[in-house]
């Protein structure tokens, strides 16, 4: 009999947590979601519309065996604790694991961990709660809002463009990808040119004449300036100003994935993968330990333990003239509080500690989110900005420096943060200064430049479009659909990008828009904090997007296939390219009057010779692209496999012995060839 059953997602944490909590628990992961929506019903959507909008769950592939002994645990429990991730995503899985499990309301507490330590778990075990069923809800819509527009944008864009998706997020990603690609296109380039006075110790620049701003647009201009201007430069005015720089607040989900981009060149599907190993756990010599705290978040807050054992280390370690404050913004309304920013559990645990650890990019990343952390609340750094203005025959030209005076928490984060001192030489008004040089220098404006990943997921954040925890999931799909490609790291929109955008905006523009995404997220946000009615939102969505979707599969012009060049044997028609459930294949341009379809003459690759017959071994693909090796000899000879075979028989049984995991092993029972 099992006393504690706990149930977390991940496996990798479960052995952690089991080894925290004691031989009276124990520890399972589902392995993420157990259940999502069914594809059956209206539009294959799992969910019945007329009856507002009730969703049928059903078990995900190779889930059922899982449910099935998770059932079996739960029965021979005492107690059942759901501790999935802290988030409404985790909140809609224990609720799934309580209803799939036919777990009693009364047999069940919610835990939360925020961070994977032992202090932490065990603390979370005396502040258990019940689930929170307004962020189960909120998930819930969002799931069935995703599902709805997924597949009816999908199946409408497959069908007359040739896209492969779309979807709620993803679609307005894409948007701003094309907008600004149409901002480069329609960009006019402008000519200015600039004017330099060239000194043994430093550079001024023109910037106004007679007190009022000058602007330079051709060459003819420039050199008017330069033969009123003489070597000579008088030194008007100098203004020093002392200057606090202050550290930024620590990272959300998004700042780091800016950051990783920026500094370490992650993208944010490897930088969210590296902080899901930190935070659950890394083996340490003497234990097994998260070393940052849960990493979806989008509040910068720092818990009060982990500020006063910060204090003390800074004290101790660097003086107490480096002990700063804690750095707050305005909070901004779609942000959720649920937990704290992502931040090292200890701030003893260096990343030169830790480094023997940790892979490398497991340490890069630490180390960023480590001193990012700790420098937010470290002192000001102080600067000295020195402004100098010269005149040279009522030209002004103006010439900037800048002397750190005290590093502050520089100390720490100057490797991650440019702060380079530019020291002006000793000067007083009304020196005369002799330049070694006027030079001129033309330019061009230039267009706004292409979307990093990095500037994406800002801009992303800054809109209020999606979550910062799909910013990954979303970059990913717009990459594997070829909806875009990357250039200079940089995303541009493929032909197929820019069609389906256009195709969605001559449709749909009054939901496929920076806005209406921006507002649904709110909705959604209200739905949680019990502020809105999740049935009444997803009406109020599908009676407005329903009847755009009928009005498109009626009347957007459907893409003419592409033409290979070659004609029908059967009627003389041009072959085109075709898509269908397998991918592409070419047939007659006439269907349906001509049935005729192109047979792919595809390359055998021959393995090894059939150890049961004179047949061979060949590599095969089965109907839904896997690929297989069977034999030639098919249907006489009908020995395949999906491992690559050996060419040599299972001594014990007679099967095919295959390559696995870099051993020869029987295919059929246990045999492995030593």
């Amino acid at each position: 009999m099992t006393k504690n059953l706990v149930i977390v997602e991940s496996p990798s944490k479960s052995k952690t947590i089991e080894k925290y909590l004691g031989p009276s628990y124990k520890v399972v992961s589902s392995k993420g979601h157990i259940r999502d929506l069914a594809t059956t019903g209206k539009y294959g959507l799992g969910v019945d519309i007329d009856d507002d909008f009730k969703p049928n769950y059903i078990p995900i592939e190779g889930k059922k065996k899982m449910i099935t002994d998770l059932k079996k645990l739960v029965k021979e429990s005492d107690k059942v604790y759901l501790a999935t991730d802290p988030d409404r995503e985790g909140e809609a899985i224990s609720w799934h694991l309580k209803d799939a499990l036919g777990i009693k309301e009364n047999g069940y507490d919610r835990v939360l961990f925020h961070e994977i330590t032992k202090d932490k778990v065990i603390s979370a075990f005396n502040e258990p709660r019940k689930i929170d069923y307004n962020l189960v809800k909120s998930q819930e819509t969002r799931r069935i809002l995703d599902r709805i527009i997924g597949f009816r944008l999908s199946k409408l864009m497959q069908s007359k463009t040739g896209g492969k998706s779309a979807g709620r997020v993803q679609s307005v990603a894409l948007k701003l990808i094309v907008d600004r690609e149409r901002e480069i296109e329609s960009f006019k380039s402008e000519e200015y040119w600039s004017i330099d006075a060239i000194f043994n110790d430093f550079e001024a620049s023109l910037f106004n004449y007679k007190n009022k701003d000058i602007e330079l647009h051709s060459e003819i201009e420039t050199d008017k300036v330069l033969e009123n201007l003489s070597q000579d430069f008088k030194v008007v005015s100098i203004e020093e100003k002392k200057k606090s720089k202050k550290a930024k607040p620590p990272f959300i989900t998004s700042t780091m994935q800016q950051d990783a981009s920026n500094k370490l060149n992650f993208n944010a599907k490897k930088t969210m993968s590296l902080a899901q190993k930190l935070y659950e756990g890394i083996d340490i010599g003497t234990d097994t330990v998260g070393l940052i705290t849960y990493m979806r978040t989008d509040s910068i807050r720092l818990s009060d333990d982990y500020i006063k054992e910060a204090y003390k280390y800074i004290n101790d370690t660097y003086g107490k003239d480096y002990v700063g404050y804690v750095k707050t913004t305005k909070k901004k309304d779609n942000v959720q509080d649920a937990h704290e920013a992502i931040r090292p559990t200890s701030v003893f645990r260096t990343p030169e500690k830790m480094k023997q650890y940790l892979s490398n990019d497991e340490y890069k990343l630490y180390e960023l989110i480590y001193y990012r952390t700790l420098a937010s609340v470290m002192a000001d750094a102080k600067v000295n900005g020195t402004t100098v203005i010269l005149d040279n025959n009522e030209y002004g030209f103006k010439a900037t420096g800048q002397t750190l005076i005290y590093d502050g928490y520089l100390k720490v984060y100057k490797e991650f943060e440019k702060s380079e001192d530019r020291i002006l030489p000793p000067l007083k008004e009304g020196d005369i200064l002799n330049a070694n040089s006027i030079e001129k220098e033309q330019h061009f404006t230039q267009p706004p430049a292409r979307y990093t990943e990095a500037k994406l997921i800002k801009e992303m954040e800054e809109l209020g479009i999606g979550r910062p925890s799909t910013y990954a999931t979303v970059i990913d799909t717009i990459k594997e659909r070829d909806y875009v490609t990357l250039e200079d790291k940089k995303f541009k929109p493929t032909e197929m990008g820019i069609a389906t955008t256009d195709k969605l905006q001559e449709f749909f523009s009054g939901i496929i828009n920076v806005e209406y995404t921006a507002n649904m997220e709110s909705d959604l946000d209200k739905i949680a904090e019990e502020n809105e009615d999740n049935i009444k939102v997803l009406h109020e969505f599908y009676d407005s997007f329903e009847p755009l979707v009928k009005k498109a599969f009626g009347e957007m012009e459907k893409k003419a296939p592409e033409s290979t060049g070659e004609t029908c044997p059967d009627c003389g028609s041009p072959l085109v390219i075709r898509k269908g459930k397998y991918g592409e294949f070419v047939a007659c341009s006439n269907y349906p009057e001509c049935k005729y379809i192109k047979k792919e003459e595809k390359e055998i690759k021959e393995i090894v010779k059939c150890p049961k017959c004179s047949g061979t071994i060949v590599e095969k693909t089965s109907k839904k692209g896997k690929v297989f090796y069977g034999c030639n000899n098919y249907p006489k000879c009908k020995t395949a496999t999906w491992d690559i075979p050996t060419g040599e028989i299972c001594p014990n049984c007679g099967e095919l012995l295959v390559t696995k995991n870099n051993k020869i092993k029987c295919g059929s029972c246990e045999y492995e060839k030593e």
